[in-house]
């Protein structure tokens, strides 16, 4: 499996998601897409954006104070 990696630190919510979804319309099924953010409510948006369009949400993470580490499957 290949798989991307996208920063989104410093952007706020829509913008992670928007940025995402985009990422993941030009992978193919079973890609991994690892999302790095820092607005407050991404481990919670990215779950229910997982849920709502059948990604896999494989890891949330929080390395770094501050910064989450998304990664994603795509369906």
């Amino acid at each position: 499996m290949s798989g991307q990696t996208l920063d989104l630190c410093g952007l706020r919510c829509p913008l992670p998601i928007l940025k995402t979804k985009k990422a993941l319309a030009s992978m193919q099924s079973g890609e991994i897409l690892t999302v790095w953010a820092t607005d407050a409510v991404a481990p919670d948006d990215f779950a229910a954006f997982c849920r709502q369009t059948g990604h896999q949400l494989l890891s949330s993470a929080t390395p770094k104070e501050g910064v989450f580490e998304l990664v994603i499957k795509h369906r």
